[in-house]
């Protein structure tokens, strides 16, 4: 029986947070899920960028018929959307589209067109950041698809931490992963992946602050190329 996190109180949701994020460093991705479907159930769900769906193929083994919350800012390429509908068509997931509060063309009209090129962090808090928290309310727990090794602002991620933000246990399975276990997996259980990966690029966002990735750059260096942001405030 899952408990809420409401009759189990903050604190003592941080608190099991940090002691799982201790006792699973070492535990296999299915393992943390299957830890955090245990825990939470219904009142957990993955969040998927919809770069590829191996963190939503893991989550649907670990908790067949898992909520798989997708953000649609409007600005995607069509591969992403093509990749969630794909997603949701042949995965054993619920998916969930998030949309910003107002449509691109409604925040053109209140804060100037290409909002992206002039405050790309407001872009994001509006379309990114504040969907995700509505759309996440009815949860106690969230996994993302964050890895270490993806950049020096990720390298310290927890496979289980306590989102201070939010109010809520966070889960990042494949913290530990390399590129090479995500090919891995991917080529083992022929999990879906955005067609963008295979045009070079590395990590995909939205379409007017990605570019294809250069040799011997990170996989975020083609998100907001040109600036000092590296993320978009979903996760830090």
């Amino acid at each position: 029986m899952t408990t809420t996190q409401q009759e189990r109180g903050t604190g003592e949701s941080r608190a099991l947070a940090e002691q799982a994020g201790r006792d699973l460093e070492d535990a296999s991705a299915l393992e943390i899920l299957t830890w955090a479907a245990e825990t939470f159930g219904k009142r957990f769900c993955v969040t998927s960028s919809m770069e590829d769906a191996v963190v939503a193929h893991l989550a649907s083994r670990a908790m067949p018929g898992v909520d798989v919350v997708f953000l649609d800012t409007g600005y995607h390429f069509p591969e992403t959307i093509g990749t969630r509908d794909a997603v949701e068509a042949v995965m054993d997931v619920n998916v969930i589209t998030l949309t910003p509060r107002q449509t691109v063309a409604e925040q053109d009209a209140e804060y100037g067109p290409r909002l992206h090129d002039r405050d790309p962090d407001l872009c994001c808090k509006l379309r990114k950041v504040q969907p995700l928290e509505e759309g996440l309310t009815g949860y106690d727990a969230w996994a993302t698809g964050l890895r270490r090794d993806e950049s020096p602002t990720r390298a310290n991620t927890p496979v289980v931490g306590w989102d201070e933000k939010r109010q809520k246990v966070k889960v990042s399975p494949i913290a530990r992963w390399t590129q090479e276990d995500v090919e891995a997996y991917i080529a083992e259980h022929g999990v879906l992946t955005n067609p963008l990966l295979m045009d070079g690029y590395a990590s995909v966002g939205c379409a007017p602050c990605t570019r294809r990735v250069l040799a011997g750059e990170d996989a975020r260096a083609g998100r907001w190329a040109g600036r000092a942001k590296t993320e978009c405030g979903l996760h830090g």
